[in-house]
């Protein structure tokens, strides 16, 4: 497989240095792209660039996997209008650890194929680089003219922050140049992947490598373009914040359900961009979806295959099953089942009352009570009790046979919840406390 053409008919190229194609072709190469630790988990934004380093491996190169233990420490301003608050070296730590597990769910770290995947960590080589050292063997080879040229500098010094950028942030793109340098004479790197608000940062690496080790020396860029939705928005963030690949941060549920409800056009370039399909499949999948829209073939190809790769197939299950719960085909079993986090996601939307557990000690409270009383599931208890008679209220969808049906302890989910419906589709969560 040609990884240059494999990235092409997947849209995954934005920008890429003249001669990497036939650098590429040459034989089994090496090729990193880098990720800050500034949280314990990575979240879809990153997956462009994790899938990246998948495809490269697929196509029989080797992949490194840079987290920045050491430019963690400081922010890259590309593409930020504020400094970011700095990290502690403990907290590097936990967040490194929590990334390199998330990445071995994509890349082969372990096999001992010729090609196996690698993490490498720049804290390792910067830790014992004292300033002066790197003023001298570094800092010396690029300009700051050089440096002040980057978009990413330049929209920061043009207005677009008030407080304009720190020195520590500035020397953010010669660490990362530097890193490239240590990578190609340690581990004969020869390729700088990342997102398109990285081509500044990398080509200063390009062009470190080139002034350090002499113009014969030749290293190359390749960048994926920004992932935007249809509208322009950003991609991977919803009203409650980022959609994170770690499960207590975004359950699989949440996870399955925001690609699940993409658009047309955004699954399109979705299912290429962050599946491993090759392209007849995928050819195939949009063509079945153009027939009958409506059924969202595409999309539930597309969150299937993002969910199984970045949690199981299992979660996916799990995840199928608890979307069920919403459009009346679950049952008590399957509800029970559901974790508290994913309880609360599935029905984050429906009204939501408490009560004190006292009420359901004991004997417990009549249901009546529960849902018109001490609630407001129903307006009186005139109006639960006919609809009861009719068969259209459920407590934890399981029909209630009589009105004044006692409720205790045991009816709990997850020792705190109980799920009222009335009719198909109206639900009410009480919690209980």
């Amino acid at each position: 497989m040609n990884f240059v053409e494999e990235l092409k008919w997947r849209g995954m190229i934005h920008q890429m240095m003249p001669g990497t194609e036939e650098m590429l072709a040459s034989g089994q190469q090496t090729a990193y792209v880098g990720i800050d630790p500034t949280a314990d988990s990575l979240h879809i934004g990153h997956l462009c660039g994790v899938m990246m380093l998948r495809h490269f491996q697929r196509c029989g190169h080797k992949p490194l996997a840079l987290v920045g233990g050491a430019t963690g420490m400081i922010g890259d301003p590309s593409g930020k209008s504020q400094e970011r608050n700095l990290l502690n070296e403990e907290t590097l730590r936990h967040n490194v650890a929590c990334i390199k597990e998330q990445l071995g769910r994509f890349l082969d770290f372990e096999s001992d194929a010729p090609n196996k995947a690698e993490l490498v960590n720049n804290y390792d080589w910067m830790k014992d680089f004292s300033f002066l050292d790197f003023a001298r063997e570094i800092g010396k080879c690029i300009t700051v003219n050089y440096m002040m040229a980057k978009d990413s500098v330049k929209r920061r010094l043009n207005g677009e922050c008030q407080d304009g950028m720190s020195f520590t942030e500035f020397t953010y793109q010669l660490l990362q140049g530097y890193d490239f340098l240590h990578l190609y004479q340690e581990k004969n790197c020869r390729l700088q992947m990342g997102g398109s608000d990285q081509w500044g940062n990398i080509t200063t690496g390009t062009e470190l490598i080139r002034r350090k080790l002499g113009g014969e020396n030749s290293a190359y860029a390749l960048t994926c373009p920004l992932i935007t939705k249809s509208d322009g928005k950003k991609f991977g963030k919803t009203e409650s914040g980022n959609i994170w690949l770690d499960r207590n941060r975004t359950t699989p549920y949440a996870f399955y359900q925001f690609w699940l409800n993409v658009g047309d056009e955004d699954a399109q370039r979705y299912i290429k961009i962050f599946t491993s399909l090759d392209k007849d499949t995928i050819d195939a999948i949009i063509a079945e979806h153009s027939q009958d829209p409506g059924q969202r073939i595409l999309q539930k190809r597309l969150a299937e295959e993002v969910t199984c790769m970045v949690h199981s197939r299992e979660d996916y299950n799990a995840a199928l099953e608890a979307s069920n719960i919403l459009f009346g085909k679950a049952t008590k079993e399957s509800l029970a089942k559901l974790d508290e986090a994913t309880l609360l996601d599935v029905f984050a939307g429906v009204p939501q009352y408490e009560v004190s557990r006292e009420l359901l000690q004991g004997e417990g409270i009549k249901a009546v009570d529960l849902l018109a009383e001490q609630t407001s599931c129903f307006t009186s208890k005139g109006e639960m009790r006919k609809l009861t008679q009719g068969g259209g209220v459920s407590i934890n969808k399981e029909k209630l046979n009589v009105f004044d049906q006692l409720i205790t302890e045991n009816d709990l989910l997850n020792d705190k919840y109980i799920l009222a419906q009335q009719g198909k589709k109206k639900y009410f969560l009480i919690i209980v406390k």
